[in-house]
């Protein structure tokens, strides 16, 4: 499947951004989806993830101030960001755990999208 994500932009410290993303393609179920940005000595890292069951993770660095939803009937997923900081600063990618079918064979998968710029000044 292929991801697009949206809702990156540039915005001062203290204010807000809403990032979405769905996913487009053949799915059969969802389970987890989420959100990562690269991170210092990391390839990246964990901002939120959510489970099928909307049980939700977050990094130690964003809890309080960020918010990972689904909407199970579009395939989107939200990332409501509050109180942001420079240190926000990152391009943010979604990625999907889900299990696609061709035929009467199921298999699972992850995919993450391109990305989408979220820039926080000072």
């Amino acid at each position: 499947v292929q991801l697009q994500a949206s809702g990156g932009g540039l915005v001062q410290a203290g204010g807000s951004l809403r990032l979405s993303c769905a996913p487009t393609g053949s799915i059969f179920s969802i389970n987890v989806m989420g959100w990562y940005r690269p991170a210092p000595g990391k390839q990246r890292e964990l901002v939120a993830v959510i489970a099928s069951d909307s049980s939700t993770t977050y990094a130690d660095s964003v809890k309080g101030r960020f918010t990972i939803s689904r909407d199970n009937a579009k395939n989107t997923v939200y990332l409501q960001m509050n109180s942001l900081k420079p240190e926000d600063t990152a391009v943010y990618y979604c990625y999907v755990d889900y299990r696609y079918c061709s035929g009467f064979r199921c298999q699972a998968k992850t995919d993450w999208g391109q990305g989408t710029l979220v820039t926080v000044s000072t």
